[in-house]
């Protein structure tokens, strides 16, 4: 019971820092697409392309703030969109390119502090996105390497705003908890995705 307790608390605790990191990062590709556009609505830009799953949660995006009798403003649109879209930029997208398309012209810019190939970034993002739901979908996390996991939100929080990082990073209960860890001390790594 202890075990289970103490994975309810560590997800909670790295949901919220999941939550800072999620919001940094979707404002940050914001601002790099509305550049990329020439426009805030850049979800709808003739220039921009995007692959088969990106388009649909743009347009559910879209649907919903219809549904919620919205503007469809450029705030509610970015909003809606989940963690999986904006991680998704970062992958190769397949026809689209997204190296060419999206990754040089501006997205890398989003990212002023890393200095890697788009590649291993998404390599890195998608490794907390798994983590993110997992813990929205109430499964164990405990088996995971989590300290490494919070030094990658705090890495990846410094690449794109680095005087953000120390509010994240002094907030954060993961720490503290990891501390508390029931089995050892430490987390264990062997279920690392």
């Amino acid at each position: 019971m202890r075990l289970y307790e103490w994975n309810i608390a560590i997800s909670a605790a790295f949901f919220e820092v999941l939550a800072h990191f999620e919001v940094t990062l979707r404002n940050a590709l914001h601002e790099r697409l509305t550049v990329l556009a020439d426009r805030e609505a850049w979800w709808s830009a003739p220039g921009l392309t995007f692959t088969p799953a990106a388009t649909d949660m743009i347009d559910k995006a879209c649907a919903e703030m219809t549904r919620r009798g919205t503007d469809g403003s450029k705030g509610h649109v970015v909003a809606a969109l989940p963690f999986g879209f904006w991680v998704g930029l970062l992958s190769a997208g397949g026809r689209c390119n997204y190296e060419m398309t999206l990754w040089r012209p501006g997205l890398r810019r989003a990212f002023p502090g890393y200095r890697g190939t788009r590649s291993a970034l998404y390599l890195r993002l998608n490794t907390l996105r798994l983590l993110r739901n997992r813990i929205a979908h109430h499964e164990p996390i405990y088996r995971r390497h989590l300290a490494a996991d919070h030094d990658t939100i705090i890495e990846l929080t410094t690449w794109i705003s680095p005087g953000f990082t120390s509010w994240v990073a002094e907030r954060s209960r993961v720490p503290a908890l990891l501390a508390e860890h029931p089995l050892s001390g430490s987390p264990r790594c062997d279920d690392q995705p």
